[in-house]
């Protein structure tokens, strides 16, 4: 009897037409008004907790890959616990709701449900009343909002209609609060990609190009260190030739082998290749600096010219993140235009040595002609004089060639 009396205390204030009207007037707020995603949620969280009395309220959101629930804005702020709760789809209560597409109301020991699933970073066996609907666009889940509160509690058929059709109805405006989003990425994406390509058709010199690149990538896909790992000439290990990272012990850490990593791997496939957590991959070699600088996720992209890789680009994250297959694609086009510019710096270094290396031999003939006429000795005596200076001096045959040219020149003016 205890038990009742509980519920019917703690249960939600009924709801009057009044407060039905005034919830689907502050929803056709939210469509008119030119919200961010974060905004939204955000008040989509305040309204409901506000209808409900609740304790707790969650909004998950379906991934980019549809297969996996994240946790994206909560009643009570956890920054530790956005973005980085996630769920399968099927997986405890919240999976159950989006896959099945219906919603569950459970009035007390929701904890004891055989769906039911328990983080450690959430409280959430600590309720005992659990409501969660699913949040519905064009007939399909696209998220749940779930409601719970501490002590047991029935959820009135009226109340639960009310939370289906408010779930509903900001289905529309969350996917257009995401387009939005995106379109916003997609810009600044743009315009990093337009960065770098002017970066690497310009004048400078490569290591600023590098660095360039590396800078503006994270600040892209808002990694936590991302760098350019070039092969050394034997092909055995990568050299870290930029990074962008707070990181001394990264910046400072020794040449990786190539022979049995995950980098090694991504240059032989010449394929990306995607961690979800560094700190629990077996091949990763890394491990202890990945707990160190609390790493998480990683995408490794190979550097790829005239169909042979020369290194990679690898991007790390703080929070466990799934890399799209539009950020993949984007950062394989910078991989691409970073190789270019390391074949055309290499292509233009040794066109210099071929230039200068010509330009030498025409100073040495000019200065062994001056010793045979001088001397009188044969080309091969002149060669092997100029030759035997320059090992006597260690200063190059050039030098050497110039100085005669140049004592040559003061002997005619005297």
């Amino acid at each position: 009897m205890q038990k009742t009396t509980s519920a019917l205390k703690s249960s939600p204030p009924g709801i009057s037409q009044a407060e039905e009207l005034k919830v689907l007037r502050r929803i056709a707020g939210f469509t008119s008004a030119e919200l961010d995603l974060s905004t939204v949620l955000h008040d989509v969280v305040d309204m409901v907790a506000h209808l409900t009395q609740a304790d707790s309220v969650f909004i998950y959101l379906l991934s980019d890959k549809k297969d996996s629930l994240i946790l994206r804005a909560s009643k009570v702020p956890r920054r530790r616990a956005l973005g980085k709760v996630t769920l399968k789809v099927g997986e405890g209560i919240t999976g159950w709701v989006a896959r099945e597409n219906t919603p569950v109301s459970i009035k007390k020991n929701a904890y004891l449900d055989p769906r039911f699933k328990t983080f450690d970073i959430l409280p959430e066996d600590r309720y005992e009343a659990f409501l969660s609907v699913p949040i519905v666009y064009k007939g399909k889940p696209i998220g749940v909002i779930n409601v719970q509160h501490h002590e047991s509690c029935a959820y009135s058929p009226t109340l639960v209609s009310l939370m289906v059709i408010i779930a509903s109805q900001v289905g529309g405006i969350i996917e257009n609060a995401r387009l939005y989003e995106e379109s916003k990425r997609k810009a600044h994406q743009f315009d990093s990609l337009v960065k770098i390509s002017h970066s690497i058709t310009s004048e400078k010199y490569l290591d600023e190009i590098l660095s360039l690149v590396v800078v503006v990538t994270a600040e892209m896909l808002d990694s936590k260190i991302c760098s350019i790992m070039l092969l050394d000439e034997k092909g055995d290990r990568l050299l870290v030739k930029a990074a962008h990272s707070l990181s001394n012990a990264y910046r400072n850490r020794p040449p990786l082998k190539v022979k049995n990593s995950l980098s090694g791997e991504v240059i032989a496939s010449k394929k990306p290749r995607l961690v979800f957590d560094v700190k629990r991959e077996d091949k990763y070699v890394l491990r202890d600096l990945a707990i160190q600088e609390n790493l998480s996720s990683m995408l490794l992209i190979p550097m790829v010219i005239k169909d042979k890789a020369i290194g990679l680009i690898n991007i790390y994250t703080a929070d466990p993140h799934e890399f799209s297959e539009e950020e993949i694609n984007t950062l394989q086009i910078i991989a691409n235009q970073a190789a270019v510019a390391i074949e055309n710096t290499k292509l233009m270094e040794e066109t210099l040595k071929v230039k200068e290396a010509l330009e030498t031999k025409k100073l040495i003939e000019r200065a062994q002609a001056i010793l045979m006429k001088m001397n009188s000795m044969s080309a091969d005596a002149a060669y092997r004089m100029i030759h035997k200076k320059s090992m006597d001096s260690c200063r190059p045959m050039k030098d050497i060639a110039e100085a005669i040219l140049l004592a040559s020149e003061f002997n005619a003016m005297g």
